[in-house]
């Protein structure tokens, strides 16, 4: 009896998971429970048990891959029990025989056995042909791996190895980068590098097959780029056996059947290769109420990417009419040139400059998906700022008494963002819209009231979130928010303490900036900006009605809101309740 070690789910957003090391080898006795290997995504490092005692029979997928959920990464048995691997053998010679016989030509999709689909086409022969000895039977697979739960592609940015290098195990292959980080991907296994079939520069889907790796000797494959096979003349090799990722090809056969099963029978295979598209596609063409299969998609087998639904945002062809649906006839979209074609800017240093040239740096990964995003935000909601000046003398007076006791008794520092926190909660009560968010024609009042709190990180930025924050004391705010921002900066966090946000407060100010105007952070509908906190001098009046000069601690705090739903009165309420709250309230430890 065998049992397969699957990946498992380390969340409800996660679909995806890292083998980050194994802590047992082929071979080895495993008790049951016992950990088997640990896995990580971006916010959690975890061990996997073993569920049966044996012996460690299979690896199936290395450490550094990023495989999806479920995926079955190892195989656990009794001494000589026979691998998945092995195991498939019988069933590929079954099909073949069976195909072999049929008096019509006739391509059969057969289901997946291991990481191979085999596909198998009728020949009227005497006897069954043995598949064809080739390269990529037995070569290795490098995909594009997950690098974080929201990460849905990512982009080569160099080889470090040419076609026909020898690699050894987990030498380092190739370099890619995402919108969040940049990483070097090794090599699953040792051998020599067949085929580079994803070049510098090129951004592909998660999963997507980047290179191939045999053993040593092999020869080259051809790139899959630079071969087009129609699924017909893939369906003429009897007996072929293809390896490959859910991003490859299909043949006809396969799609068909698989239109057969969703219901869409009458669909075109263009149309299913578009609307398999990642989830953040398709909520950018829900909430833009775009048909997504009018958009003609440059990613792997024709799908759509978030390159090219912004690019069909930014031209205005969401909104022309002859792009809409008419009588239940869908318009051919104009075709959207690709991002190579675009003409090259070229910088020539003026006459007589000092300056004999300017250094031109391309556009990081990170810089370009942060553009998106940012750009996604503005065209979403309709930005408007307010900025109000606030005097926080009351809240420094309370924190110099209070600081030291509070670190003694609760091992944190108490800042004065708790403070914050605690007024912009109280607020919140007050004034629900703030807390809301848009969902087609209806504006959804958030319940709970979860804070997330902007944390500046060396490589980026990330947002955990103070969840029920109208539950929690100043001093359960002050412990929580000091714990999410250390675990920030460590990659501590699950995965659930950095969704489900309902507003969002950014402190520009720990840098010296005055206030801000920050992008709303989607669906969200406002975003609380807090300047520094420093002395001025103010006009005060005494009880008699005397004006006189005070030394001040003062900020400047600016809430930026989606005018769709909020008003500038309900944000000037908003911001005047925080005002008087901070200035006037009696806090507590």
């Amino acid at each position: 009896m065998i049992v397969e070690v699957v990946m498992p789910q380390m969340g409800e957003s996660i679909t995806e998971g890292t083998v980050s090391k194994w802590l047992k080898q082929v071979g080895e006795r495993i008790e049951k429970d016992e950990a088997i290997l640990e896995i990580s995504t971006d916010k959690v490092d975890a061990e996997v048990p073993s569920s049966c005692a044996g012996i460690l029979l299979e690896i199936r997928h290395q450490e550094g891959e990023t495989v999806q959920v479920g995926t079955v990464v190892a195989i656990v048995g009794e001494e000589g029990g026979v691998s998945a691997a092995d195991a498939a053998a019988p069933a590929v010679a079954e099909v073949e025989m069976t195909t072999a016989s049929e008096p019509e030509p006739e391509a059969i999709p057969a289901e997946p056995v291991g990481e191979a689909v085999v596909a198998a086409v009728a020949e009227p022969v005497a006897e069954p042909t043995p598949p064809p000895a080739t390269a990529s039977a037995t070569a290795a697979e490098v995909v594009m791996p997950q690098m974080g739960e929201s990460i849905t592609e990512g982009t080569v940015s160099k080889w470090l190895k040419a076609v026909g290098d020898k690699i050894e195990k987990d030498e380092p292959l190739l370099e890619i980068s995402t919108d969040k980080v940049d990483a070097e991907i090794p090599s699953p296994a040792a051998g020599t590098l067949l085929a580079i079939n994803v070049q510098e520069g090129e951004t592909v889907e998660v999963g997507s097959v980047l290179a191939l790796v045999g053993a040593e000797g092999g020869a080259p494959l051809q790139s899959p780029k630079s071969e087009v096979q129609s699924p017909a003349a893939k369906a003429s090799e009897p007996g072929a056996i293809a390896t490959g990722s859910p991003a490859q090809p299909e043949t006809q056969a396969v799609q068909a059947k698989a239109a057969a099963a969703s219901g869409n029978g009458n669909a075109t295979l263009d149309e299913l290769r578009r609307t398999k598209s990642s989830p953040l596609v398709r909520n950018i063409a829900k909430e833009h109420g775009i048909d997504i299969t009018r958009i003609p998609g440059s990613g792997i087998s024709g799908r759509v990417t978030k390159d090219d639904i912004m690019s069909f945002l930014e031209t205005g062809a969401a909104l022309r009419p002859q792009d809409l649906l008419v009588k239940g006839a869908r318009a051919v979209a104009p075709t959207a040139a690709p991002a190579s074609a675009k003409p090259a800017v070229t910088f020539t240093p003026p006459k007589g400059s000092i300056q004999t040239e300017d250094r031109i740096e391309k556009m990081s990964v990170m810089r370009k998906k942060i553009a998106e995003h940012m750009t996604f935000s503005k065209q979403t909601s309709a930005h408007v700022t307010s900025v109000y000046e606030i005097d926080m003398t009351n809240v420094a007076k309370f924190r110099t008494v209070n600081q030291a006791a509070f670190q003694a008794k609760f091992g944190t520092k108490l800042t004065f963002m708790p403070f914050i926190f605690q007024a912009v909660t109280a607020a919140i009560r007050e004034h629900r819209i703030v807390n809301s968010q848009i969902d087609g024609e209806n504006i959804v009042y958030k319940g709970d009231i979860n804070l997330g709190m902007a944390v500046a990180l060396d490589w980026g930025l990330i947002v955990p979130v103070i969840r029920n924050a109208e539950t929690l004391s100043l001093a359960e705010i002050a412990v929580k928010a000091n714990d999410l921002a250390d675990r920030a900066r460590t990659k501590k966090l699950s995965p659930d303490e950095v969704q489900g946000g309902t507003f969002t407060i950014t402190n520009p100010g720990v840098f010296g900036g005055l206030y801000g105007t920050p992008i709303i952070n989607q669906p969200q509908v406002a975003i609380l900006c807090v300047g520094t906190i420093e002395k001025r001098a103010k006009v005060m009046t005494s009880a008699d009605g005397d004006d006189y000069i005070a030394i001040r601690q003062m900020a400047y705090f600016a809430l930026t809101y989606d005018h769709r739903v909020v008003d500038g009165a309900d944000a000037e309420r908003f911001l005047a309740y925080l005002k008087a709250y901070l200035q006037e309230a009696p806090f507590e430890i």
